[in-house]
């Protein structure tokens, strides 16, 4: 299984849903990165994930999948759990 980052900061209810999401209901372990105060880390996802600086931003393996909506339009589509397991 690939590993899963999640790209968090400060309270931020999509970043507690997404990692619920993907724990509870999916089963995977969530490699978290909190960015709160970290503004280099934020420059650096910033870069990493295409100019967009919300939280959160989720990458399975080397997928970036994006935010939380973006995960739960692809597990409804189908395309979660291929990335998961491959």
């Amino acid at each position: 299984m690939p590993r899963v980052t999640l790209y968090k900061a400060g309270y931020c209810p999509y970043c507690v849903a997404a990692a619920r999401f993907l724990r509870e209901v999916k089963g995977v372990e969530v490699h978290e990165v909190d960015l709160t105060g970290d503004m280099q880390g934020r420059r650096d996802l910033m870069a990493r994930a295409g100019g967009k600086r919300t939280v959160p931003q989720i990458w399975v393996g080397d997928t970036h999948v994006g935010g939380y909506d973006d995960l739960r339009a692809l597990d409804r589509r189908g395309g979660l759990d291929p990335l998961l397991t491959a």
